[in-house]
């Protein structure tokens, strides 16, 4: 049984024109990328993704990235556009500057930026920004977009004016899950409209939660930095009497930066993520716990993603520009929860809290992401020219693919409390369950 997730080639676009037959270095159009590379024998394997009781074999497909021989679009009649939504990524610059340079590279010489998101098409105070080679040569160097970005924006109908406006027929789209249902948007509004517009989409989410993928950029560097914080908090704890050490990371939906940065550290004694849920209080809670690491290590550092526990604060009812849901610090509540809970019990306990969201949102991409970051948007460029669009680039089972949008912003990527990374996790920690 074989299940595709391939995204035809629009037959709208003008098509076929050649280029350098000699070079080898093409990607057939037949290539395909293979999404799960275990067959699970059972349903209780740890990690195990299974359609059915029976736990059978699917295989799924998505196109390979790359370089076509042949491509859709005459350079010299491209004008592409860029855009940055939602929140800051380490990485937006590195990708913004080698979509560019590969496209020019393909004789493109009408390039422009959106400035400040969506919203950029629709304020009549901001004006595209020309870019060139010369232009993003070093704006990989910094942190930040030099774009800007910012979340909701006008309409689709409002976008897809805009865009016949100023002709434009390449639009890459930076951004995560809500960004991405927008480009999908646009991209049936083009079709509907019969516009030769090719969309495609870069997904960028610091919290790793893009369903199919490998991970997204920016992930690696949210690690790296997650680390700082983590020692500090581990310092400040190992060096107080009693000291305990909170640190809050990203994570609105899925803990893998927490879980991740837990592994990495070696420092962490619980960490607490959405998809798990813990009580606090109680015999078997986190504050229990935390008496006892007390009183048989004299001190203890906790990492907790932002996401985690909202069942036990009051809910707001606000929603962020995105439609969102406004959450409540979960790691503020903690600390003062277990301020409160040692006072209580006549132990002394000093709590230190650590919350480097910002810091590490702003932060130049590290090599690793540097690198990802420049074949995901060479990859972009070439998905474009290959006449695709409603699709997204990403790295699956190591290899890079174009993925139909719809397929990857179903719901966000979670962490599975049943695979071996999560069990890993608890093996580093040491945690008890917490319900």
């Amino acid at each position: 049984m074989c299940q595709s997730f391939l995204t035809p080639r629009t037959n709208d676009f003008p098509g076929n024109y050649p280029l350098d037959e000699d070079w080898h270095g093409y990607i057939n159009d037949n290539d395909r990328v293979l999404l799960k590379t275990i067959h699970y024998s059972s349903p209780t394997s740890a990690g195990a993704e299974c359609i059915d009781p029976g736990c059978n074999w699917v295989e799924q497909w998505v196109h390979r990235a790359g370089p076509r021989g042949k491509i859709y679009f005459k350079p010299e009649e491209v004008k592409a556009a860029i855009v940055t939504c939602g929140g800051l990524c380490p990485g937006l610059n590195d990708v913004i500057r080698q979509i560019v340079i590969t496209l020019e590279i393909y004789g493109v010489t009408k390039i422009v930026g959106i400035p400040y998101g969506y919203r950029g098409f629709s304020d009549q105070e901001l004006t595209e920004l020309p870019l060139s080679r010369r232009v993003v040569q070093n704006i990989h160097l910094s942190g930040g977009s030099l774009l800007g970005v910012s979340r909701g924006g006008p309409g689709v109908s409002e976008i897809v004016d805009s865009l016949e406006e100023r002709g434009i027929n390449m639009l890459f789209v930076l951004g995560g899950n809500g960004t991405h249902a927008g480009a999908n948007a646009i991209h049936n509004e083009c079709r509907k409209r019969r516009l030769k517009v090719s969309i495609i989409g870069v997904p960028k989410t610091i919290d790793n939660d893009i369903l199919l993928m490998d991970k997204t950029f920016g992930f690696d560097t949210a690690v790296e930095e997650a680390q700082r914080a983590i020692n500090s908090a581990y310092i400040e704890a190992h060096s107080a009497y009693h000291g305990i050490g909170i640190v809050k990371l990203m994570g609105r939906d899925s803990g893998f930066i927490a879980m991740h940065a837990s592994l990495a550290s070696g420092q962490i004694d619980i960490c607490l993520i959405p998809e798990v849920p813990f009580n606090l209080h109680g015999p078997r809670g986190v504050l229990s716990y935390l008496k006892y690491l007390i009183e048989t290590k004299g001190s203890a550092v906790v990492c907790v993603a932002e996401g985690a526990g909202q069942n036990l604060l009051q809910k707001t009812n606000a929603t962020d520009a995105s439609g969102n849901p406004v959450f409540r610090d979960i790691g503020v509540y903690i600390q003062q929860e277990t301020k409160k809970h040692f006072k209580e019990i006549g132990v002394h306990a000093d709590v230190k809290y650590i919350d480097p969201t910002y810091m590490i949102r702003a932060c130049r991409a590290n090599a690793s992401d540097g690198i990802f970051c420049t074949v995901l948007a060479q990859n972009a460029v070439h998905g474009a020219f290959a006449g695709y669009s409603g699709i997204t680039v990403g790295a699956c089972n190591t290899h890079y693919a174009y993925f139909p949008i719809p397929e990857v912003i179903a719901h966000p990527k979670l962490v599975d409390s049943n695979s071996r990374m999560w069990h890993r996790c608890l093996t580093a920690t040491g945690q008890p369950d917490f319900i």
